[in-house]
Order: structure tokens, then sequence, then C-alpha cells
């Protein structure tokens, strides 16, 4: 096992290079490529890099200046300017970086998992590493590092705690896995499937595959699929015999003989057999990218000697890996789709799953362009597009490009064609799309980012960005929580616009992602969300007389927290029970300590005795609220709380002969009383990044980003006064810049003069006097900012529980108070 450090000499030693070092004993802890990156200064090693658009060499000073002390260079510099740092100087900076993480991986025995494919390389290891964290210490790749460069820097992570790692290789041209496989040696390799992507710097598939298989040449194991037959007629050659293969194939036979493969409404059965005795998985997954992926995550943890019940079970607990595109509200009532990242197959595949996913409308149009360096014949590739886009079920194409116009023929639904992207510009109708979701999926030569600016709502100047995937990195965190307690549900809280960040949009993601519930305050926001496609139970928590009715057209499941909320959805049983073909499902909300709305113990016999006697209705859930589930000093009550509404909800749950759930604990609730999980959980805050206590905190991703723009900008003489009541004075000559956002868009007055700020090309610009209705000014004396500048509101850099306790109150507030203008 490594226990030694690695010194600035010892580095230069491994990498064989003739150094110039003022401090030979420094102690190096991390590697640096990006000058942009920087987060610490000491035990920091720099390459310097030359690549096609940047040369790290040029960053020298910038770094210097930043306290970066230790650099490996390729070109002469004078080390007289730099009298504090230590240069390791190499013939080739990227070789020199592969050497030294080589060397490090040579110094560790642990099982290593190398990943490889043209395809679901990072899903399979993000898996893998949900499935295996339990179980094992392990290290894998960060996000997609699966480069030249990348994989190094993954590579250098191990340490000696590390009892198991999991890196993906990616290559785009001949000879670039010969580097990588010494790097990462893997002990078992997973060679995921073999499609189009990069496809163009090789002679044909087999070179690819043979390509890619450099990585397994000394594996002790390698997994792939027969049905992949260009793989497995390659691995016949001879200079792959010592290889051992573990297989899986849906037609032929193999290590795991892949059955019957049923798709349900969320989840996916997989049958399958191994070693003579038959074994099924679920996934909560239906797409076929996710079932391929599993199946490979399934044969690895097999290759392991992992027992079935315990495959069975993580497999079931997966839970979904961020995606790139962006959702974002459209002209006329279109959802629009941003997919302009790659123009291959595969990944127009996964696009076009997650266009489906969304079931916002039923209309779907995709506006694609040429797909670029396919490697395959024009007319059968866009055959293949045609296929494809009939499969799912796109009932309107938009080709943009030469090659794809050139093969109109090949598509038999509602179409159109251009030369390029400025030809549909110059005929583009906003009218002719309407209550339609819109896939972009384009190369990013063709400057899809202008079509995308038409099809999207004209915007406000004033934006509130909401980052998906940071809402599902946070969605998963608690999910990692919950699912230590296998059979506990997830609601979700998307009440008050989803507290000012999207509706639709982000029910859209939780229904995706595999939450059981969603609530909402009011039934009119229920049925918003039918109206967009969301299909899960959604609880509505503020039932009103007016709306009994609506709840029961649009399957809305209310609260009821009072006998006269009981009397009411009565009335409106009797009223509809003509149309109902089930009961209405209710949630009764027990008062345990909180006193705002409840049922209280006397109350609990005339419910009970009353929803039994009626047919019409069945209860779904029986719950409570905690007062102070985030405060240490409330813990008392707390378990006061929990004790009576145990005892509460016991009593409603004994009178009936179905099982009925129990939920009482919020976002900190999750954190801080898991032993009160009970069959539900409701996640609200949390899952918009606003964390219980610092250590939370850190754990969760901002999803809020609330920006504008300087509409103009002003020089103030010293004495005169700004804004109403004169209340902001300059006491010296001063530079203001006035924004288009006020207190009608949900900026609090308590932020008026001084008390708030905002954000300026980064730095701090004080609110100063009287806040607006419609807008405010900021101090930006000292910034050099010009007219039509983003100003950040809150956000990353400027959190919003800061403004928060500026405005001495909530997060919960500040976030509900933002206009939907």
């Amino acid at each position: 096992m490594f226990t030694e450090t690695y010194t600035v000499k010892k580095i230069a030693n491994i990498i064989g290079s003739d150094p110039f070092l003022v401090n030979e004993n420094e102690i190096i802890n991390e590697l640096l490529i990006d000058s942009r990156r920087v987060t610490l200064s000491e035990g920091v090693l720099f390459f310097a890099i030359k690549g096609e658009r940047h040369n790290g060499h040029n960053y020298i000073q910038e770094l210097y200046n930043k306290g970066i002390r230790n650099y490996v260079l390729s070109d002469f510099i004078d080390h007289t300017l730099y009298p504090e740092a230590n240069f390791i100087i190499a013939k080739d900076v990227l070789m020199a970086l592969q050497t030294l993480a080589a060397f490090h991986r040579s110094q560790f025995q642990i099982p290593v998992i190398g990943i490889t494919g043209s395809n679901g390389k990072t899903i399979v290891k993000e898996w893998l590493y949900q499935i295996l964290k339990a179980h094992k210490n392990v290290v894998r790749s960060p996000k997609s590092y699966n480069s030249q460069v990348g994989v190094p820097l993954s590579v250098w992570q191990i340490k000696p705690e590390n009892e198991l790692a999991l890196f993906e290789a990616g290559i785009s041209k001949p000879g670039e896995m010969e580097f990588l496989e010494k790097i990462i040696r893997p002990t078992i390799g997973v060679f995921t499937n073999i499609g189009e992507a990069h496809a163009e710097n090789f002679y044909d598939l087999p070179e690819k595959i043979s390509e890619k298989l450099k990585l397994f040449q000394y594996a002790q194991q390698l997994i792939y699929c027969r049905d992949y037959l260009t793989i497995e007629q390659e691995l016949t050659k001879k200079q792959w015999y010592e290889i051992k293969s573990f297989t899986w194939s849906k037609r032929m036979r193999a290590d795991l003989q892949i059955g019957r493969v049923h798709k349900d409404n969320f989840e996916t059965e997989i049958q399958g057999v191994f070693k003579n005795e038959f074994h099924t998985i679920k996934i909560p997954f239906i797409d076929e990218a996710s079932i391929e992926n599993a199946i490979n995550c399934w044969c690895v943890l097999l290759a392991l000697d992992y027992d079935h019940d315990t495959i069975k079970q993580r497999m079931a607990e997966l839970t979904p890996v961020a995606m790139r595109l962006e959702l974002k509200e459209g002209i006329n009532n279109c959802a629009i789709i941003n997919d302009s990242y790659n123009s291959d197959l595969s990944s127009l595949s996964i696009a076009l799953d997650f266009l489906n996913q969304q079931k916002q409308h039923d209309k779907k149009t995709l506006i694609i362009s040429d797909i670029l360096q396919s490697g395959k014949q024009e007319e059968d590739l866009y055959k293949e597009v045609s296929e494809m886009i009939a499969r799912k079920g796109i009932g309107k194409i938009i080709g943009v490009g030469e090659a794809i116009s050139r093969q109109s023929n090949a598509f038999g639904c509602q179409k159109m064609f251009f030369k390029n992207t400025d030809e549909l510009l110059k005929s583009f109708d906003t009218n002719s799309f309407k209550d339609e979701t819109i896939l972009l999926k384009g190369a990013r030569l063709f400057g899809f980012e202008k079509l995308s600016k038409l099809l999207q709502q004209k915007a406000h100047e004033t934006v509130l960005e909401i980052n998906l995937d940071a809402l599902v990195n946070n969605l998963n965190y608690y999910k990692s929580k919950i699912n230590k307690y296998p059979g506990v549900k997830l609601m979700a809280m998307v009440k008050a616009f989803s507290y000012g960040s999207g509706s639709f949009e982000i029910a859209s993601v939780l229904q995706f992602h595999r939450v059981d519930y969603l609530a909402v305050a009011y039934a009119d926001e229920g049925v918003e969300l039918r109206r967009a496609g969301i299909s899960l139970p959604i609880m509505v928590m503020n039932p009103d007389e007016q709306s009994f009715d609506t709840m029961l057209q649009f399957s809305l499941e209310p609260e009821i927290y009072s006998l006269r909320v009981l009397n009411l959805l009565e009335l409106a049983l009797k009223r509809n029970s003509e149309t109902l073909t089930k009961p209405v499902q209710i949630h009764i909300k027990l008062d345990t300590g909180m006193h705002r709305l409840g049922l209280e113990n006397q109350d609990l016999n005339e419910l009970v005795v009353r929803v039994k006697n009626n047919k019409l209705i069945k209860v779904q859930s029986v719950f409570s609220h905690l007062v102070g589930s985030d405060s240490p000093q409330h813990d008392d009550f707390t378990r006061h709380q929990l004790a009576l509404f145990i005892e509460m909800s016991d009593f409603v749950s004994a009178n009936f002969s179905y099982d009925i759930h129990k939920h009482v604990l919020n976002s900190a609730g999750i954190s801080r009383f898991p032993e009160a999980m009970f069959d539900m959980v409701r996640l609200g805050i949390g899952l918009y990044g606003i964390g219980h206590n610092d250590r939370e905190q850190s754990q969760l991703k901002n999803v809020s980003t609330l920006k504008t723009i300087i509409s103009q900008i002003k020089n103030i003489p010293q004495g005169e006064t700004i804004g109403y009541n004169r209340i902001g004075l300059a006491k010296k000559e001063m530079q203001i810049a006035t924004i288009p956002v006020g207190y009608a868009d949900g900026l609090n007055r308590k932020l008026s003069n001084g008390n708030g700020k905002m954000l300026v090309k980064g730095k701090i610009a004080p609110i100063i006097g009287n806040i607006c209705m419609d807008m405010c000014m900021i101090d930006i004396t000292d910034i050099d900012a010009k007219e039509g500048d983003e100003v950040l509101i809150f956000g990353e850099q400027l959190p919003i529980t800061e403004i928060a306790k500026n405005c001495e109150t909530i997060p919960y507030e500040i976030l509900c108070n933002v206009s939907r203008r």
C-alpha cells in the first residue's frame, strides 16, 4: 500500500526532467491544469499544457500572483522573475502528467474498474458508485473526466484508504487508449457499447473497437454485451485471447442471459439467468439506454460475487444522473428543450426520450441540424434518424443543413428543410408553433442559439434562472438519506409556484426523477400541473369551498384539516357521484402543536365514523407539521409532537382495513429525526438548496438565480438625494445605476438604502434610496460598469440566506415573493 508523500523533487525524478528547485522538499497534494480553478495555493503543482485553444504557459504570472509556487513546463522561462517558484522542465507536459499518474496508480493493488464505450460510460460509472459505496471505499472519475487530461487527474485521486476505483476512458482518435491504459491499468473492464461517437477519426468500426479494447489488454476480466456483434468478432482475434470475458445477451448464450424485459409506468423489471438460476431486478427507469446501463452494472456486481438479494435491493435504489438538457418556457404555450451540445445518434435518442418524459404537450416537434462525423453513409444515417423519430412519436421535423435536406424524402412525418440556420430564421413564423414541445438538436456550428431565443418566451430583463441539475443534486442528497429506510416514500412540495421557481417545469423534473407525491397549496396550482401533463398524485393543502368540484375533476387529493372541510367534500361527492369512478383519496391533517390547521383528538371519532361510512372516500395518509424541527432548542417539543402524532395516527389507522401512509418530517426533519421517517417524508425548501445548518448547506447546490441588467447610469453630485422621500443622500460625488426591479417584483423594501446589496462585475453594489415599485438604484461608484451589464440580485455568489437575513425574514419568503412577471 502506498504511504509516501510526493515532494517536488520526487515528482521531478518520476517525470525524468531537469528541474530548477528552490524548495525541493515541498509536498504536492493537488494537480492543476486550469488556471481558472484555483481553490488553494499550497501544495499545488500546475501543469502548463499546450492545447488547441490554450497554452498553460501564458498563465504563469497570474498563477504566481495567486500563490502557486510549483510548475511543470516545456518552454524556457526566466525563473528569476519568480524567485519563490519550483520549475520542472519536461519535453511534453501532458506526457509528464500522464507519467506521474501512471506511477501513482502502480503504487496501489486495489481492484480498478475501467469503463469505455461509445455511450453510457458516465452513467455506468455513477451507478456503480451509487451501488458500491455502501460496501467499499470507492474513488471514481469526477463528472465525465475520461480524456487524456481527465483520466490522470482522476487516477491521482486514489488514496491509501480506497478499496476500489472506477475510472472511465474515452478516445477520439487512434493511439490515445495506449496512454490511458498505462494510467488506469484496470483489473476489471466494462465495454458499454459501440456506436458512432467520434467515428470520423477511425478507418472503420473494427479499428475503433480494437483501439478501445487496448484499455483491457492486461485486465483480469472484461464485461460486455455479445449482442454488439462487432465487439464479439473483434474479441475472437488472437491478441485478445488472454482476456477472460463476462458476457450478457438478449439473443445468445452468455454468462447472464437476459430474458423478459417488462416496462411499467415508471420502472422496468429485467429477468435473467445466471449459473442456471433465474433472477430478476427492478430499476426505476424505462428508457432503453438506462436498461442497457443497468444490465452492465448488474454484470459487474455478479463478477464481484455480490449476492442476489443485495443486487436486487441496490438496483432498485438507483437514482438518475443529472442531464445537461435545458428546458425553457416557450412562445405560445410551448416548451423548449435545448440540446445543442452534440449531434450523434445516441444523444439524439436520449434527448428524444427526455422530450417524451416531459409529457407537457401531445404535439412534439424536432428541429435538427446535420449530424456530423457519424461515419455512416448519408442515406443510411438519415433513414435511421427517420426511423428513430417515428418510434419516438415525433409529429413534425424541421431539418437544417445541406445533408439532411438532401435526404428529405426519408422522412414521412410533417416536415420542412432549410440549407442553413439563417435561411430558417428568414422564414421563421412564431405563429406556426403553439401548444407543443420543441426539441432543438443541433451541432454547435449551426448556431441554434438564435433559434432558441426566438422560441423562448419573451423575457423581462429581470430573470429568475432555475438550475435543474442543482435541483436533482439536492433531491438525490435527501434521497440518499431516505434510501436507508426501505419503503419510505417522498412527497415534494411545489406549492407557491415551487417557492417561486416555476411549477410545471420543476414538477416535470420531479416526476422524471421518481418522487412519489407532489403537494400544492391550492387547487388551481394542481390543475395547472395536470394540464401540463403531470400525472403524479397531488395533495392540495388548502382546499376551499369553491375548489372541490375541480379537485374531483382533476384527481387532486384534498387535505382534510377540519370537520367543516369534510362537510364540503361530502357535499361535492354528492354532486358528482354519478361521474366518479373511484373513491377520492384524502389526507388527514392532525394538529400536534402547530395550532394552525389540523384536527384535534376530540374530532377523530366523528371523522373516522363518517369516512368509514362513505364508500367514496379513502384515507391515503395521516400527517402533521413539526413546529421547530430545524432548531435544537425545540427538540423536546418536537419529540412531544412525534409521540402525540403516533398516538393520534395509530387511532385513525386502527379503524381502517387498508394501509394508510403516515408522514410528519419536513426537509430539516429528514436530516435531524430519521427515526420518524414513518411511511413518507415531505421535502420542501431543502430541494431548492436551503439547508438547515452549514454542514447540510455545503452538500446542497444553489437552484435559483435572480438577475437583471443596468437600465441607466447617472453621476450624482455630492449633497444630492436619490429616490423617494430623499433618504438616499450622496455624501460624496457618486455614480448610481438604476435597475428594473422593485417591490412589485418581490424585492423587499427592507433592503432599501444600504441594507441590501447586489453584485455587479463580481463586486458589491449597495442599494441606495428607497426601493420603488418597479425599480431601484444601486451604488456603482467604484465599479467599472456600463448600461446593459448584468446585475445579480441573489444566486451562488450572493446566497439567498444573506438576503433573508438582511430582511429579517427566512429564505422561503424571499423565494415566494419573486413575482411571476
